[in-house]
């Protein structure tokens, strides 16, 4: 006689392993195969609503696009993205100067974050500090301030960052 319960097909489970404060996911793909993951985290509710996000990401058949994305910091494909994507072959050469210094102030407030951490409210509480800051330079007795950074300056930033984060999308890195 079969056990009662074998029959129910599970799409995932969030279990404990002994020697692992961290509670671990356990799924299986399109193809079938099991995945096991860490969540890295030791509430079994945010362990949960990971595993559902993974079950969705695979249901939408974008689980591939986002475990590349997730193992690629911000500061990583910014410097991809200036290599490629705006070399003068590709792009004018005062567009590629403008992307270059936008970048290296981009890369000052996401270069460690993983490519698919960076959320919208980051993004605006980046452009509210950057709005805020002001305009500081080198010469040769020291650093001088002056007025606060223009809208345009910090506009001109947030094209640069839409644009890489685009190019990250048509490159299946972020869904």
């Amino acid at each position: 006689m079969s056990r009662k319960g074998r029959s129910v097909v599970h799409d995932g489970v969030v279990y404990s392993r002994e020697g692992s404060k961290f509670w671990w996911m356990r799924y299986r793909e399109r193809d079938g195969t099991r995945r096991r993951e860490s969540t890295f985290t030791d509430d079994r509710d945010e362990a949960n609503k990971q595993l559902r996000e993974r079950l969705q990401d695979r249901d939408g058949n974008i689980l591939q696009i986002v475990r590349k994305g997730e193992n690629l910091t911000f500061g990583e494909w910014a410097d991809l993205f200036l290599e490629n994507y705006s070399q003068p072959a590709v792009r004018e050469p005062k567009t590629h100067a403008a992307n270059l210094r936008a970048a290296n102030n981009l890369k000052k407030a996401f270069a460690t974050r993983r490519l698919t951490d960076v959320m919208e409210d980051e993004i605006e509480h980046y452009l509210r500090d950057r709005l805020r800051q002001r305009v500081c330079f080198k010469t040769s007795s020291g650093y001088i301030e002056r007025g606060k950074l223009k809208p345009t300056t910090v506009h001109q930033e947030l094209r640069v960052l839409r644009r890489i984060l685009n190019v990250a999308v048509r490159k299946k890195l972020l869904a």
